[in-house]
């Protein structure tokens, strides 16, 4: 990550073969609390997705963070670490953390890196 502050950042949970247990419910009443203090909110939580490609089995979890640092400190923290269990013994989870993109950011330059990185 390249902890560019300007940019924002994305906690992103893919949870599969979900059990509804009261574990599980005590950790959806208190991640907001956990989050909140590093400005994190809600982008999606707990959509299943229309999937258009592919094969894809998992509910999808997006918190969004205004940088990697926020983050990655909401992730570190004491108050999330305590909860992560309710989460991993009611659900097989990945979680990641993944930056956006600059404002007025185009894939045009991403290709002309690519290219001079390839000799293309």
């Amino acid at each position: 990550m390249s902890s560019n502050p300007s940019v924002r950042c994305y906690a992103v949970g893919l949870l599969s073969d979900v059990e509804v247990s009261p574990d599980l419910i005590s950790y959806i009443e208190q991640i907001e609390s956990t989050f909140q203090p590093f400005q994190g909110e809600w982008m999606v939580h707990g959509s299943e997705p229309a999937v258009l490609e592919g094969q894809f089995g998992a509910n999808i979890v997006i918190i969004g963070f205004p940088s990697s640092r926020c983050a990655r400190a909401w992730y570190e923290s004491v108050a999330y670490q305590e909860l992560i269990r309710l989460r991993a013994e009611s659900s097989r989870s990945v979680i990641l953390l993944v930056e956006g993109v600059p404002a007025g950011y185009r894939a045009t330059e991403t290709a002309a890196k690519l290219k001079a990185m390839h000799r293309m």
